[in-house]
């Protein structure tokens, strides 16, 4: 398997500086003649740690965790950040670099006739925490949750199932509506996006019904064992895991610590062992630091701003151009990424092989200028420029909002700031689509599927801005149903030249989410998004 080969030439390296800050003007502006150099965080330990220089694992103790926010639910149908999700449940399949999908809890996962059928095999004599089996039958019961609830955040994933059925106990039989070559995928996901792989028993389904999102059962490495809301949450070793020998930690504790810089204090001061990282500010301190060690990958995804499609004045092309010409992306990293942002301008990052680099020559550059002559035209049709920007009440996001205004002043336009706490924001704000503009921190990604799909299809679970393009719903269309990765990669190189074309979205940087650890910690396995495999981590103590 890919996951620890993957690691035997790993960028050991954690951040790469380099000299001359930037020469900035009163205003916060670079300077137009300054040649800037900025440092920027590298990725490090992308996909976790070198298992075979991290010694033989030692067995015991419990590892404590520090979360940026509470845990909503375990439901996997309902959507919320869970690190703890993965601990309890474990996933059928995986994602490895690149994007490729490999069996994990399953065995196996093909297709006969180039993605209308897919056959799914799972490993004899695996149970569940409650010591039922996990079976065809729970594969089924599981997946027709998301296609019941329309709010689940893997519907879409189930959208193109005609039928499934138990071929045997242990293999299950999804007849599809359309070939669809990246099917798998759905099995892979990380709990926040929406996925089709971590399954619930049935049996803790029919006991706790609506509950079972406090009352988790699954046949992941750890079994719930308690959780108090806003203060800590408690797993213990699954002594039936199927990976035998495995997990090597007793038990895991999570604690929600959401203020930032009490989350990155805690880790310092050694209350907790490790940390999920959320900003620049975390990444690039603890990379400073020889005391922790950091795991990081830009991948794709990104930090950027939602334009609300639907409403004035956002629904000109030329305004949603003026706001990416007017704001300067190197100021705003002098003055709030500690020089350390990593610009985007696409989708994908420029290593992946969904990139083309004419999406990023489409992109508009910083040009106050040309913003300016785009604002006056605009007005001259008789259009307002003036909007009200939404965001978080977090301190960062409010030197984030505080920003925007300054630079959209500069060119013309009048911002009204609205602050909101997260979920206030996330539900009534961004996912209600109640915007003219917000920003989001999207957690990066290694496939393109179903990013892309919920990002820019008209119909995307993730199209908060409501973009809506019948070209894009073809392409990505195309893109799902190929069973040939070289066609697949070069669909989405036109996806990504559409999306920056129509200006669908704002990119301005790519993503900063990390896992940043104590030494003594070792066997981390992760995807880039932050989500972990907890089965291998041990403490070296």
């Amino acid at each position: 398997m890919w996951m620890r080969s993957r690691l035997s030439g790993a960028v050991t390296a954690v951040v790469v500086v380099l000299s001359t800050a930037l020469v900035m003007t009163g205003c916060g502006a670079v300077g137009q003649n300054s040649e800037p150099k900025e440092r920027t965080v590298q990725s490090t330990n992308p996909y976790g740690g070198n298992f075979a220089a991290e010694g033989t694992p030692k067995r015991g103790g419990t590892l404590l965790l520090g979360e940026d926010r509470e845990i909503v639910s375990f439901d996997p149908t309902v959507q919320n950040t869970n690190m703890a999700a993965s601990a309890v449940y474990d996933s059928l399949m995986r994602l490895g670099p690149g994007g490729k999908v490999e069996p994990y809890l399953a065995q196996s996962m093909d297709s006969p006739d180039s993605g209308l059928t897919w056959r799914l095999v799972l490993r004899p004599g695996v149970k569940f925490s409650d010591g039922t089996d996990l079976d065809a039958n729970a594969v089924i019961v599981n997946v027709q949750r998301h296609i019941d609830k329309v709010s689940s955040p893997a519907h879409a994933l189930t959208e193109r199932i005609k039928s499934m059925r138990a071929v045997d106990p242990l293999t299950v039989e999804f007849d599809l509506a359309q070939p669809t070559g990246d099917f798998p995928t759905g099995f892979a996901q990380p709990f926040f996006g929406g996925t089709l792989g971590m399954i619930v028993s049935p049996a803790a389904l029919q006991k706790y019904g609506k509950d079972i999102g406090s009352n988790p059962v699954g046949a992941g490495p750890f079994k719930f064992v308690s959780w108090v809301r806003d203060s800590k949450l408690v797993l213990a070793r699954n002594p039936g895991y199927w990976q035998a020998g495995k997990p090597y930690l007793d038990g895991l504790e999570f604690r929600p610590l959401p203020d930032t810089e009490s989350r990155y204090a805690s880790i310092q001061n050694g209350d907790v062992d490790l940390i999920f990282g959320g900003y620049i500010t975390e990444l690039s301190r603890a990379a400073e630091d020889p005391r922790l060690t950091v795991y990081y990958g830009s991948g794709n995804g990104a930090e950027w701003l939602y334009f609300n499609f639907t409403r004035a004045p956002f629904n000109d092309r030329r305004m949603r151009e003026a706001i990416i010409r007017g704001l300067d992306i190197r100021a705003l990293s002098a003055s709030q990424y500690r020089n350390q942002l990593e610009p985007a301008a696409s989708l994908f990052g420029d290593d992946s092989q969904y990139h083309a680099k004419a999406a990023s020559d489409a992109w508009p550059t910083y040009d106050p200028e040309k913003a300016k002559q785009l604002v006056k035209d605009y007005v001259a049709t008789g259009g307002d420029p003036n909007f009200t920007f939404k965001t978080t009440n977090a301190p960062n996001r409010v030197a984030f909002g505080e920003f925007v205004q300054a630079q959209m002043a500069a060119i013309g336009i009048k911002v009204d700031l609205q602050y909101y706490d997260l979920a206030q924001f996330s539900s009534s704000v961004v996912q209600s689509s109640d915007f003219q503009l917000t920003s989001w921190v999207g957690g990066p990604f290694d496939s393109a599927y179903p990013a892309a799909q919920r990002l820019l299809g008209s119909r995307g679970s993730g199209n908060y801005g409501k973009y809506s393009n019948p070209k894009m719903d073809d392409l990505l269309n195309q893109a799902i149903s190929t069973s040939d990765p070289a066609q697949r990669n070069q669909i989405y190189q036109q996806v990504e030249l559409l999306a920056n074309q129509d200006l669908a979205l704002g990119w301005y940087s790519r993503g900063y989410l990390s896992t940043i650890t104590k030494p003594e910690v070792k066997g981390i396995d992760r995807y880039v998004s932050r989500d972990m495999f907890y089965a291998t981590t041990w403490l070296d103590r």
